[in-house]
């Protein structure tokens, strides 16, 4: 995940304060906005599904349908939101591009697993990607945004497991 920043580009140390509040403002908030976004959001549909059915390539569409679906939708919601003009959150498109990227980024990751036939395996390794992903997240808003590490993955693992025991409730009412 933390490609997508260097994607978009790092604030140089040498810039003043201004370079680099403006690089947080329109790269790195709408990135970890997607992620964050991306990476819990898509949780409920995928697990609900692979819950209910047993089915990884059942979950795989539902978690790709989601990632993409959900990409999209941020992308038009961040680029429409503000013109960046009274914000200085810069270029909406460049915005609406980094969030729906990091929205899609979010949510395949823990998808993919589910390319796995056997089901088991497929719910196991899902279940791993999304450790690394929450650890991904809480060290991305560290570095970026200087909050605690142990604070970030407490609010995101927090977040994670309100979504998916709502999926999982979901999926035991088959």
């Amino acid at each position: 995940m933390a490609t997508i920043f260097s994607a978009i580009g790092q604030a140089d140390d040498s810039n003043d304060g201004r370079d680099r509040r403006s690089f947080l403002l329109t790269r790195a908030q709408p990135a970890m906005a997607g992620l964050i976004d991306g990476s819990l959001s898509t949780l409920a549909p995928i697990f609900a599904i692979a819950l209910a059915t047993h089915q990884p390539h059942d979950a795989f569409l539902a978690g790709l349908a989601t990632a993409i679906g959900a990409g999209v939708s941020m992308a038009f919601s961040e680029g429409l939101s503000d013109t960046g003009d009274l914000t200085g959150r810069g270029r909406p498109h460049l915005r609406g591009a980094i969030t729906g990227g990091g929205t899609f980024l979010g949510g395949i990751l823990h998808t993919l697993p589910f390319l796995i036939p056997q089901y088991r395996s497929a719910v196991l390794l899902a279940l791993a990607v999304i450790v690394v992903e929450l650890v991904a997240l809480a060290w991305i808003r560290r570095r970026f945004f200087g909050g605690g590490f142990l604070s970030s993955l407490v609010s995101v693992t927090l977040g994670g497991v309100i979504i998916t025991a709502v999926s999982a409730a979901l999926g035991a009412l088959r």
